[in-house]
């Protein structure tokens, strides 16, 4: 996703002016965490699962060199070829080198998050190669020229219209048929097209599995299996955070990646992938990408047991009514705004403060990732490193200052009361971006302060 200046604020203004699409956006999200709750509340060893599989991933993070060189060597002795990349320009070179030695310029990929980090697709594209995106969410995103803006409903934000009008202009679809059963099987006939004639297929990886070297690779629609069987070459990327030790602990991660994702029991297609079949070659993509510096960070290494299931953001308030794009980074919502500014602080210093810290995110995420603290932490980490605007750090060094000094607090509060009742436009007015969606309250009778000291004296305190 090419960087942009705008910062979530002003990406949440422009997603917000078209209210019906907001409406239904946050309704929609919210309809996928309530399927998520009837799931979860169908397993009584639900908290049971979310506590091991948080103690699985604790695991593997405080030993996740030793896994990695397990992993590698067992990967090996399948034939598989393993590939260690330390950043985004890393990854993007080894694929391109691998696509060069077979000489083609056309190649299907399936879901993957990590090459979005890695903006792989425009890499390619520059570098003269073709990328179809197989995922129908994706493929539609791909055809609007925009990043996806959910990691499992990658066009949620999209009006079935929309993507009529995408279909027609590219699938030569009728005009203004937007059928979703017509549009998937226009998508179904355009992809098999392109899977039976590309020679080398990406994908991505769910979860790797240091015991056996093979990985999973999870998907509703069988569109990695159909790219990674018809292929002569499987290139499968995945970040080194995405180890389990023992192949036993998998069956933890699947009870809960899609029930938090979407609510369904189990992912359509869990497609285990051990060793090239004769005459194809397989490859595996170890990126580290700022993950290494994420693990030292004791404050936020736990954002390393994510497995993407996005749960955090369909339940989040924020991302719900301002959308995916807001985020401007490849992963949005909560989880992606404490990983973002690892990567880097500047660009993404505004993301931790998108966010109400209701703490929604933390109680739903199935690995039990502290998500509201973290988000809270990177903004006194921001702050002291200087990356917060110069009026938002003015204004809480004022409120700070304000709290420690109780004489001056009563004064404050007084003052603003004062202008509510007699001169509220002072306080509310398009200077004010508080009140944009927010109506004035009535200025309170007396102050909490006063009601408290009156009330202890009625019940005889001194």
């Amino acid at each position: 996703m090419p960087k942009t200046i705008a910062e979530h604020p002003a990406l949440a203004d422009k997603f917000n002016q078209d209210e019906e699409r907001v409406n239904w956006h946050d309704q929609t999200l919210w309809w996928v965490r309530a399927k998520r709750d009837k799931a979860a509340h169908t397993l009584p060893e639900w908290e049971e699962l979310r506590n091991l599989a948080s103690q699985i991933k604790h695991n593997v993070l405080a030993n996740l060199s030793e896994y990695l060189i397990q992993f590698e060597e067992n990967a090996l002795k399948n034939g598989i070829q393993v590939h260690w990349a330390a950043d985004a320009q890393e990854h993007n070179a080894i694929v391109k080198s691998i696509l060069q030695k077979q000489g083609v310029s056309q190649l299907v990929k399936s879901k993957s998050m990590l090459t979005e980090e890695c903006h792989l697709n425009e890499y390619l594209q520059q570098e003269g190669i073709e990328v179809i995106d197989t995922d129908l969410g994706e493929r539609i995103v791909q055809l609007a020229e925009e990043p996806p803006s959910h990691i499992v409903l990658p066009c949620i934000h999209k009006k079935k219209e929309e993507i009529g009008e995408l279909f027609h202009l590219h699938l030569g679809t009728p005009a203004g048929n937007a059928d979703p059963d017509f549009l998937t099987a226009a998508a179904r006939l355009h992809l098999r097209e392109k899977f039976l004639t590309r020679k080398i297929a990406i994908t991505g990886v769910n979860f790797a599995i240091a015991e056996t070297g093979e990985f999973v690779v999870c998907t509703n629609e069988g569109n990695a299996d159909m790219g990674a069987h018809l292929a002569e070459v499987h290139i499968a990327c995945m970040g080194i955070e995405k180890l389990i030790p023992l192949r036993r602990h998998l069956g933890v991660f699947l009870r809960l990646l899609t029930r938090s994702a979407t609510g369904q029991p189990i992912t359509t297609y869990s497609s285990h992938f051990k060793k090239p079949r004769p005459g194809q070659e397989m490859h595996i993509v170890l990126v580290d990408n700022g993950r290494s510096r994420q693990l030292g960070r004791k404050d936020f290494r736990n954002s390393l047991k994510c497995i993407r299931c996005g749960a955090c953001m369909n339940t989040c308030p924020v991302y719900r009514r301002s959308g995916g794009h807001s985020y401007h980074n490849a992963i949005a919502g909560p989880i992606g705004s404490i990983l973002a500014p690892n990567l880097n602080m500047k660009d993404y210093a505004d993301l931790p403060f998108a966010s109400t810290l209701c703490g929604s995110c933390t109680n739903v995420c199935p690995v039990k990732i502290d998500i509201h603290d973290q988000l809270y932490k990177w903004r006194q980490v921001l702050v002291q490193e200087g990356y917060a605007p110069a009026a938002k750090k003015a204004a809480m060094q004022g409120m700070a200052f304000t709290f420690s000094h109780p004489a001056f607090y009563r004064m404050a509060g007084k003052t603003g009361k004062w202008f509510m009742k007699t001169t509220p436009f002072v306080i509310n007015n398009n200077l004010n971006p508080w009140f944009k969606q927010r109506d004035m309250p009535e200025p309170p009778k007396e102050s909490f302060h006063d009601w408290y000291k009156k009330n202890r004296q009625q019940n005889g305190h001194a």
